[in-house]
């Protein structure tokens, strides 16, 4: 069972075995909704399915809503899980199946979907070191064609792998030792500087900022567990790893840094999902710059 990470060789492995399995393409562009899906059309892993951030893990734009409201706010705001788990069934994912999720875009989107799945209480889901590029780079067998055929399963959902933190929770502690917060948005949105997508710019008080590039290694994969364990201590300073709370826009670039500190074996973070798109969105919680 793969639960972090999963090598191209170990990929192939898979693929040509029995072992129940299935690959997510997650490519994604916020600023082009259109364009993770046609980059699929383009080129996917053979018997990829593709999984669309705004509609088929969030509740948006027509996406999973229905009975039930959403499990957070924030531009991609999580549906509730038994209409994850809806979504689950639909596309023949099923409980005795390794899930491995990949992207092209450095691991941005994919985490998104492996933090779900942990979320409905799967743990079998590893994300492909490299993603697409690197898997390409291989030599690895690529599609060019429509999604294939899938019979629809049954997903059941099992306790939370992972927790999901309210914006309550964030304003109740912030300031305290018990919590602390880490930005996973460019050192510019960080600081207030630029803020291309939501209304306010600028980062909660006291969190600290961590660009989710800065796990990556030069080829796309991730940095050595021992390097991203002391990167991440450096960052922290001291501060226990248990009690970091990981945001940044909309819940979806945080989640690397969630991974990295996993791997590097500090344990799994929690996730504030709403992140600083749910946070400015009212008026009356702080604001900080610079």
């Amino acid at each position: 069972m793969y639960t972090t990470l999963i090598s191209t060789e170990q990929l192939q492995a898979l693929i040509t075995s029995r072992q129940p399995h299935r690959v997510f393409d997650c490519s994604f562009d916020l600023m082009d909704a259109q364009a993770g899906k046609q980059q699929y059309l383009q080129v996917h892993i053979p018997g990829a399915v593709y999984a669309n951030l705004d509609t088929d893990l969030s509740a948006r734009h027509g996406g999973l809503t229905g009975a039930g409201q959403p499990a957070s706010g924030g531009r991609h705001p999580l549906p509730n899980r038994e209409k994850f788990a809806t979504w689950l069934s639909r596309v023949g994912f099923s409980n005795d199946m390794q899930a491995v999720v990949y992207d092209r875009n450095g691991a941005n989107y994919c985490g998104r979907l492996w933090w779900m799945l942990k979320w409905a209480g799967h743990e079998a889901v590893a994300v492909l070191d490299g993603g697409l590029p690197g898997w390409q780079a291989a030599g690895g067998t690529v599609n060019r064609d429509e999604e294939p055929a899938h019979c629809r399963s049954d997903f059941f959902l099992g306790p939370e792998k992972v927790a999901l933190i309210a914006s309550k929770t964030v304003a109740n502690q912030l300031g305290r030792p018990g919590q602390t917060l880490v930005d996973a948005r460019a050192p510019a949105r960080f600081r207030g500087e630029v803020e291309p997508l939501d209304p306010v710019a600028g980062h909660i008080p006291g969190a600290l900022n961590r660009p989710f590039t800065q796990n990556l290694a030069p080829d796309g994969k991730f940095k050595p567990a021992d390097q991203l364990k002391a990167e991440f201590e450096a960052l922290l300073a001291g501060r226990d790893p248990a009690r970091v709370v990981h945001h940044c826009g909309s819940g979806v670039s945080a989640v690397p840094n969630l991974i990295a500190m996993e791997i590097a074996g500090l344990g799994r973070a929690g996730l504030y999902a709403g992140s600083w798109s749910d946070w400015c969105s009212d008026p009356s919680r702080p604001v900080a710059q610079g």
